[in-house]
């Protein structure tokens, strides 16, 4: 049977580290939201960012709804297309609530800018993101999640929801994806 951590080049985040990271970010976004009298509202970017917001998620004591929308800009590649696809969109209105995006990675930023614009253009009272990693390297728009994880090098991330060709999700850590596998992968 084919084990996917011989595909690990490097582990960047064992579950403490991750756990450490969201016991973080839960207290600044209780901060932030404990007193606004609005209803909170997190947005859960589906699919990478399942595993990060079910942890985060049950560490914040408010008063909240969960909704989930999927949107790409990637595919099955491993650079942005650069244009917003929602595959699945939100079932609630959104309009004068706080709205928290819980997101995987920011990598180029166009995606959650554009996400976080839309957002907004839907009339929420505010809209902000909280994401797991950050690669500003990568960053080709003006954008900067609200609540950071963790900034990372350059490199292809995968596991605890990130994924390679729908691969990898379910790893219980954040590791570095061996070039080699999506090099021999892309060039076939």
């Amino acid at each position: 049977m084919y084990c996917m951590e011989q595909d690990v080049e490097q582990i960047l985040f064992d579950k403490n580290e991750l756990n450490e990271i969201c016991d973080r970010l839960a207290a600044q976004i209780t901060e932030t939201y404990r007193d606004s009298g609005r209803e909170l509202v997190f947005i859960v970017v589906l699919k990478g960012s399942m595993f990060f917001a079910s942890d985060l998620l049950s560490r914040i004591p408010l008063a909240c709804e969960i909704e989930f929308m999927k949107v790409s800009s990637y595919g099955s590649a491993t650079e942005t297309s650069g244009n917003l696809q929602i595959h699945l969109d939100l079932k609630r209105d959104v309009r004068d609530a706080d709205v928290v995006v819980l997101e995987d990675i920011v990598d180029s930023g166009r995606t959650l800018s554009k996400l976080t614009a839309l957002l907004s253009d839907r009339g929420a009272n505010s809209v902000r993101c909280c994401t797991l990693l950050d690669k500003p390297e990568r960053r080709q728009v003006a954008f900067d999640a609200d609540y950071v994880g963790a900034e990372i090098p350059d490199a292809f991330v995968i596991g605890y929801g990130l994924d390679y060709a729908e691969t990898y999700r379910n790893l219980p850590y954040v590791g570095i994806l061996k070039p080699t596998v999506y090099t021999t992968s892309d060039e076939s």
